[in-house]
């Protein structure tokens, strides 16, 4: 078993405190092309990238195998076939990844009640009080992981500690097929050795301003007062200085609302005509549409996502007095963000549509639009 440091790591995660909590995050490995190498054997041990194409696409997913020659998610289609000239590029199956994903949950549910989906392929459980009695996490995340390969043929790896942020960072640290613990004592010095890109909730443009602060690692960032922190990074300035010290306070939440819903789409030849844009963004905004209905939510904040063939990518947003989930409404908004971009100088590769500050249907107020159905 792998451990950060302590003779016996769950000994610490039981003893420490009465109410310790003993979280687990759970992350599926290359959970999209796992599953389409373990549908289609001719896959199997060759580099395979999920989503888009040759020519115009976005990698959804990568193999194992893909990402040795650096193949990534989110990467343009061009540049991962340039990085691996044998990549093969399949279609994806969203309803085998959701079937294989309740499989999953399935499993999680004869362990706890406490589950908090991030994705398809990964969430936090707290089992500090599981189903099966069991004393020990990293024996529960054991027994998970053990039950996902036998039900799905698919592989997890899983990381348990304290606190939903350690848990996720450890999640990541002996994949694919692995665990790792950071028990209660270790966290912070853990912490302290981790690069800023690492950091869950820092992204790239966090990350770019952390570095020209100077702050490269948790040692870094630790040494900056909680005002400093607030001062350059506003709310999240307090979330931040908390982590530098292993401390998070949030709790494993089975109800845990989506905050947005969107969709987008890479077009097959660039886009550089106002009525064209249009009328790509209606089956874009259909799906947002549909998502609404089936879960009966209205959202406040329409968001319009533009990737140029350069790769440049903006965004524009507006927030709305009243929450809508109708088509005319979203694509009125949506049309209204779009059209002061044109006319565009380089031509459009994706559009995308994010409906955000969600809340449960309500009943129409007067002067808002009901949902058709």
């Amino acid at each position: 078993m792998d451990i950060v440091s302590a003779d016996h790591p769950d000994d610490s995660l039981r003893n420490v405190a009465d109410r310790q909590r003993k979280i687990i995050h759970i992350d599926m490995d290359a959970f999209y092309a796992s599953v389409e190498q373990r549908d289609n054997p001719e896959l199997r041990g060759k580099p395979v990238a999920v989503g888009g194409s040759r020519e115009r696409g976005v990698v959804a997913a990568a193999s194992y195998e893909a990402r040795k020659f650096g193949v990534r998610s989110a990467m343009a289609s061009t540049i991962a076939r340039r990085k691996c000239p044998q990549l093969i590029f399949v279609k994806p199956r969203f309803d085998a990844y959701k079937f294989v994903s309740q499989q999953i949950h399935e499993i999680f549910s004869a362990y706890t009640p406490l589950i908090e989906p991030l994705s398809l392929d990964e969430a936090y459980l707290d089992v500090t009080d599981n189903l099966q009695g069991i004393i020990l996490a990293t024996e529960v995340a054991s027994q998970i992981r053990q039950r996902i390969f036998e039900v799905t043929g698919l592989t997890a790896s899983a990381g348990i500690s304290y606190n939903k942020f350690l848990a996720k960072t450890a999640s990541s640290q002996r994949k694919p097929n692995g665990q790792f613990v950071i028990p209660p004592g270790k966290g912070e010095k853990f912490v302290e050795t981790l690069p800023i890109e690492k950091f869950y909730g820092v992204g790239p443009a966090t990350a770019e301003k952390m570095q020209s602060l100077g702050i490269a690692t948790g040692a870094d960032l630790k040494l900056k007062s909680l005002a400093f922190l607030q001062q350059q990074f506003g709310k999240s300035g307090s979330y931040f200085y908390d982590i530098a010290r292993g401390i998070d306070h949030r709790e494993v939440r089975p109800d845990r609302v989506r905050k947005s819903v969107g969709a987008e789409n890479t077009f097959s030849a660039d886009i550089y005509n106002i009525d064209e844009a249009k009328r790509a963004l209606d089956p874009i905004i259909d799906k947002v549409v549909h998502y609404c209905a089936g879960k009966d939510i209205r959202g406040r904040t329409v968001t319009l996502k533009v990737k140029y063939a350069d790769f440049e990518q903006i965004t524009r947003s507006r927030s709305l007095s009243s929450p809508i989930s109708d088509k005319e409404n979203i694509t009125e908004h949506a049309i209204n963000l779009l059209l002061p971009l044109f006319p565009v100088s380089k031509g459009i590769r994706l559009l995308g549509v994010t409906l955000s500050s969600l809340q449960d249907d309500i009943e129409p107020q007067p002067g808002q639009m009901a949902l058709s159905l």
